[in-house]
């Protein structure tokens, strides 16, 4: 059994400071509109129409701020990374290339040798595996 399982759940959620501004921002704009109504109701038309504006312009760019960082959430998944361990044969060179196993460490002596039975093998490297689109990305 293998120690990263490619059925691990990966986080697709927005940061909760970015939540918490949007639902900030939709209250604050909910409030204009309601200053907007109350500013028309006591006859002063010009201020509630600038209310009511900063209102739909506010609920618009929060939700669509919401709906972006949701949308990049869920394509910046990431899958959890390959890792492998390099067994050799001190005497015949035999390498062997197999998964990571819980408890793998660099010159922990295994098995005896599948060529020569007379000497253990050694773990000499332990790697991630990279695949093509991580060689793409320069971080």
């Amino acid at each position: 059994m293998a120690a990263n399982s490619n059925s691990s759940p990966t986080t697709n959620r927005i940061s909760t400071f970015a939540f918490m501004l949007v639902l900030v921002v939709m209250a604050l704009s909910i409030t204009a509109f309601g200053l907007g109504a109350w500013a028309y109701v006591e006859g002063n038309e010009l201020y509630a129409t600038f209310l009511v504006i900063i209102g739909v312009i506010a609920l618009t760019l929060s939700t669509y701020w919401l709906l972006q960082s949701r949308r990049a959430m869920v394509t910046m998944k990431t899958m959890p990374s390959k890792v492998m361990t390099t067994v050799e044969c001190r005497k015949c060179g035999f390498k062997n290339v197999r998964d990571f196993q819980r408890g793998d460490y660099v010159y922990k002596e295994l098995e005896p040798c599948q060529k020569c039975p007379e000497d253990k093998m050694l773990i000499t490297a332990i790697y991630k595996e990279i695949t093509e689109k991580e060689k793409t990305y320069n971080f």
